[in-house]
């Protein structure tokens, strides 16, 4: 008699209609009933004529807080590579540098930053006309980018070198033992496995940079909360601070989406079970 293995047929893939609890559906009824209070009180509140006339600096300024942001995160992203390559290394001098650096711009506040670098560029005119970078100093804007990008490079550097930590260290061993070299092993073993680890947490420090970019303002950058104090100086109309705090709403929403549809993607081929 001759025993036959019993093969499981592989789990039948559920439907996303499933995926939905009750706890899910509360709250997106919540959600849609907020959006429509929101929008209801906006129409209500609003005035046309004020609207008409200021619609196009909430526009600019809308457009220029997505320049602040883009830019903010993309040159912070690039300086802190060699952060958090010091944070990794094994050089005492070297990881203590990088560990001062995050330090200091993880454990002040990010307004204080600004008023360093734009009033303390103020303090060294003649130095900087010298060296030909007053040019970049004297504009509010560049100061406001400079001071977030060094302020978020702290952060992305720290989440970096905690994925790359991340990575089992038998990897690392296997790919020593078969002999890759170390270019090769970062850039097919440790930085895909790293990528995935960190996406989350960069996704929430894009967020956290969203609305940090608010304090730009107060130093006469007019980004969305700029032109939406000017707006309200001129028209004493709260409902402006309302719409900015919609556009502001939305935008955190779509980065939220954006990196949950990457997220998906990047990890399409692990298993549901092993995702969750």
């Amino acid at each position: 008699m001759t025993a036959v293995a019993a093969i499981a047929a592989p789990p039948a893939r559920r439907r996303r209609r499933d995926d939905i609890t009750a706890a899910g559906i509360v709250l997106m009824v919540l959600w849609a009933i907020a959006l429509a209070a929101i929008a209801f009180a906006i129409s209500r509140a609003l005035n046309a004529e004020h609207l008409a006339a200021y619609g196009e600096r909430l526009e600019s300024g809308f457009l220029l807080t997505l320049r602040l942001v883009v830019s903010s995160v993309v040159i912070g992203a690039i300086i802190s590579i060699p952060v958090a390559a010091g944070r990794l290394s094994n050089n005492r001098v070297i990881g203590a540098v990088a560990y001062a650096y995050s330090y200091f711009f993880r454990g002040t506040p990010l307004v204080a930053q600004l008023f360093l670098v734009y009033y303390g560029a103020g303090e060294f005119v003649g130095v900087l006309r010298a060296t030909g970078l007053w040019w970049f100093f004297r504009d509010a804007t560049n100061c406001a980018i400079l001071s977030f990008a060094l302020n978020t490079a702290a952060y992305q550097s720290e989440i970096l070198a905690g994925a790359v930590r991340n990575v089992p260290r038998g990897q690392l061993e296997a790919a020593a033992a078969l002999g890759l070299h170390r270019f090769v092993v970062l850039r097919r073993i440790v930085m895909p496995q790293a990528i995935i680890t960190a996406l989350r947490p960069y996704g929430n420090e894009v967020v956290l940079m969203v609305k940090a970019s608010a304090v730009a303002s107060i130093v006469t950058v007019l980004d969305l909360m700029g032109q939406t104090r000017f707006i309200f100086s001129k028209t004493y109309d709260l409902s402006f601070y309302l719409l900015a705090a919609v556009f502001y709403l939305v935008l955190v929403e779509a980065l939220g989406r954006g990196v949950n549809a990457i997220e998906r993607r990047i990890t399409r081929h692990i298993l549901p079970t092993m995702r969750a």
